[in-house]
């Protein structure tokens, strides 16, 4: 038996919103393992003028509890 826990993380970019969810993608995967799936919660965006300027990605990462640890 498994169990999976959920985060919920908000991603910036100066790009994309695309952008935003894959950097934080790849920075929570730096320090969790198993990551399995994410939905995305809420896309906004910080507007200057008439020009987005930053992108926001909320995510809900999922991924699989290690249940065999040493110590």
């Amino acid at each position: 038996m498994s169990a999976q826990k959920h985060l919920t993380l908000t991603g910036i970019s100066e790009i994309s919103w695309k952008d935003a969810i894959n950097s934080t993608i790849a920075d929570a995967s730096k320090t969790i393992d198993y990551i399995n799936s994410i939905k995305i919660l809420e896309q906004t965006a910080k507007v200057t003028g008439k020009k987005i300027v930053e992108y926001y990605a909320t995510i809900d990462l999922c991924f699989t509890i290690e249940r065999e640890r040493e110590g």
